[in-house]
């Protein structure tokens, strides 16, 4: 295409080769709302939809949810409204034009899912019983199970998919990209954990991807996250050329249950609702701290609370806070929050009797792939949705509840563009048919009839077309020698190594200096990979210099090369977004939403209200290019500007002290 430049990196995870295939119209990498949704709303149209999860079908990322989904549901709030929150929480960042569509379509994506079977509580009178949480000025948080949201969103929509008989890939990662030779999207590959129909290495081959994988939250030490988010899409998007953003953004949940100093993985959340229910944050003492503040006191935006918390541990000398809830009584307690009553008991705490202790953990990023509105990728036919999307929604800090609204409203428009797409496609091919069919029999036509069915997607319950979901043999799986060349694996002993350099370096409170060594640890850690995964007498493009430490140790001294498979797989992912979100947490030299500089303890809009975007070189360079403005405008190829067209990150007003590290680009023009 004429002014556009595809960022093909020619880097891919090494695997052995794929060893089965799948053909689809789409495959769905993910089974939270929004992959779920996603797919069943491309199956409705009549395409053949693959959806790929790394878990069980049931155990994604949404059934972790506990808070609810927002939306202006209740008498009196507006979508407006919910706009106006949405937008002060991003602290300067957002897309306004994404939120809008965001609080717009918000209620009626809503009612859809409770068409589609999701239970959610009602108040006496049957309407939805809605709560507050931090940031919303209204009561807009619509809730299940009391504080089981995300896990009856779960049932509802694993309980539709498999009543639709969707084909689904359990127990599988995702490994890799594959494109046509135009470097459009030809499907994925994965690698099938344990017994099943498939094992081992194989490939769904299909026109349409749409990751739909969730957060990256093990990058850190403690998170809310289950132990397979590994930024496993936000990974793969970039070996395929995709651009990420606003990766510095990562949300630390204000009130995760505290277990300890040495607790690592995944933690215990208190939901913000919580909070929005009344109960109060105080220190040891039990002197609330909250309380002016910020207007909301305890209900203020997370990156505020978190800040709040960490300052007054600071001020006291203590690694937690508390959370005080004994005014609910147990039967509120049991009623409203059994959830999380449960999950405190199980640690010893009573909350009915006792204060919780509570310490702030990775828990969400607001940056991820980046799209456009109908989550379209920088790469042709690559979609995104969910946490692993950055749709320019949450800015510089998520509002409260907004993710799951964000995996529905941006999944039903995805599903809208590929069908769209997919019915034109088959217009063309049906043009094309009939222009032959014509020729054969000697008559010349120049044009054709449109089918009945191209105006648009196909209704719910319309005939699908011919399937293409069928398995195919070895021999016409993708090709290894057409695979780019692989890229070196990462120990997967040094997983515990990534997250304790994140959370030292780029965790809640971050400085030039701090985030310099972890660049720094990230890059030993890299090129120790690549050290060991250099032939033997040779070395790799980007091995370290000559006169780099180690870079002439003898061959019996090199690191062992890790072996491909899941563990290791896992630790790479783990490694490149980690040296994303760093080298994007370096250059954003202010103080912003969850992004906190000791160093630099100011929002300044004037040269920092605008997105950083990270893409991957075929030399695995990071390049950094900052936006002119908050807005995302245009990413998908059909619309891109000209690469000229981009600013180049002009200097600060103070001088840097934290220049990017030797992998790090700085694009004039992108």
């Amino acid at each position: 295409m004429t002014g556009i430049r595809h960022h093909a990196t020619g880097i891919r995870l090494t695997a052995p080769a794929p060893g089965w295939s799948i053909d689809a119209d789409v495959v769905v990498v993910g089974s939270g709302v929004a992959g779920l949704t996603a797919a069943l709303r491309c199956a409705a149209a009549g395409l053949a939809t693959v959806v790929v999860t790394k878990a069980r079908l049931d155990d994604g990322s949404t059934r972790w949810a506990q808070g609810g989904i927002a939306a202006a549901l209740g008498e009196g709030d507006t979508p407006e409204q919910h706009l106006d929150d949405t937008l002060v929480a991003g602290a300067g960042l957002c897309d306004e034009d994404a939120v809008r569509t965001l609080v717009t379509e918000g209620p009626d994506a809503v009612r859809r899912l409770i068409g589609a079977g999701a239970r959610f509580d009602t108040t006496d009178g049957g309407e939805i019983a809605l709560t507050r949480e931090g940031g919303h000025h209204r009561s807009r948080i619509a809730h299940a199970g009391g504080d089981a949201t995300g896990a009856e969103i779960s049932r509802a929509l694993v309980a539709a998919v498999r009543e639709a008989a969707l084909r689904t890939i359990e127990n599988a990662l995702v490994l890799d990209l594959l494109t046509d030779a135009d470097g459009r999207t030809a499907g994925v590959t994965l690698h099938v954990m344990g017994e099943g129909r498939h094992d081992g290495v194989g490939a769904v081959r299909a026109p349409a991807v749409v990751l739909a994988t969730g957060g990256m939250g093990q990058v850190f030490s403690a998170t809310t996250n289950p132990a397979v988010s590994t930024g496993d899409g936000v990974a793969l998007a970039l070996r395929a050329g995709a651009e990420v953003s606003d990766l510095e953004f990562v949300q630390f949940h204000p009130t995760v249950l505290y277990l300890g100093a040495d607790s690592e993985g995944q933690q215990p959340l208190v939901s913000e609702a919580v909070r929005g229910e009344g109960a109060h944050l105080v220190d040891a003492s039990g002197a609330r701290f909250m309380v002016g503040q910020h207007e909301l006191a305890e209900l203020a935006p997370r990156d505020i609370v978190a800040k709040a918390i960490t300052r007054r541990m600071e001020l006291h000398g203590t690694e937690h806070m508390y959370l005080d809830a004994r005014h609910f009584g147990a039967d509120m307690w049991e009623r409203r929050f059994p959830t999380i009553l449960a999950a405190c008991r199980a640690h010893g705490i009573d909350p009915v009797t006792e204060p919780i202790p509570v310490a702030p953990a990775a828990h969400y990023a607001s940056g991820g792939v980046r799209t456009d509105l109908r989550g379209r990728t920088t790469v042709p036919g690559l979609y995104a949705c969910g946490e692993v999307a950055c749709t320019g929604v949450h800015g510089a800090n998520r509002l409260a509840s907004n993710s799951l609204l964000e995996g529905l409203v941006f999944a039903e428009r995805i599903a809208t563009d590929i069908v769209e797409r997919a019915n034109d496609a088959e217009h063309v091919r049906d043009a094309e048919q009939t222009n032959d069919t014509a020729q054969t029999n000697g008559v010349a036509q120049t044009g054709s009839t449109a089918r009945a069915d191209d105006a648009g997607p196909a209704a719910e319950g319309t005939t699908p077309r011919t399937p293409v979901a069928a398995d195919r043999p070895l021999a016409a799986a993708a090709d290894p020698a057409a695979l780019p060349a692989p890229s070196p694996l990462l120990d997967p002993e040094q997983r515990g190594t990534v997250q304790r350099i994140m959370t030292r370096g780029a965790g809640v409170l971050r400085s030039a200096e701090s985030l310099a060594a972890a660049a720094d640890a990230l890059e030993a850690l890299h090129d120790g990979a690549v050290r060991a995964a250099a032939p033997d007498g040779a070395r790799d493009a980007d091995a370290p210099d000559a006169d780099a430490p180690g870079a002439d140790a003898p061959d019996a001294d090199r690191p062992k090369p890790a072996e491909p498979g899941v563990e290791a797989w896992e630790a790479t992912n783990l490694l490149l977004v980690s040296r994303v979100l760093v080298a994007a947490a370096r250059r954003r030299e202010e103080t912003r939403g969850c992004h906190w500089r000791e160093d630099r303890p100011e929002r300044d809009d004037e040269n920092w209200r605008r997105h950083l975007v990270v893409r991957l070189t075929s030399e695995r360079r990071l390049v950094l290019r900052r936006t002119e403005t908050a807005a995302f405008g245009p990413v998908s190829p059909a619309q891109a500007p000209d690469c000229a067209a981009a600013s180049p990150i002009p200097p600060t007003t103070t001088p840097t002290t934290d220049p990017p590290p030797a992998d790090v680009t700085e694009e004039s023009q992108p």
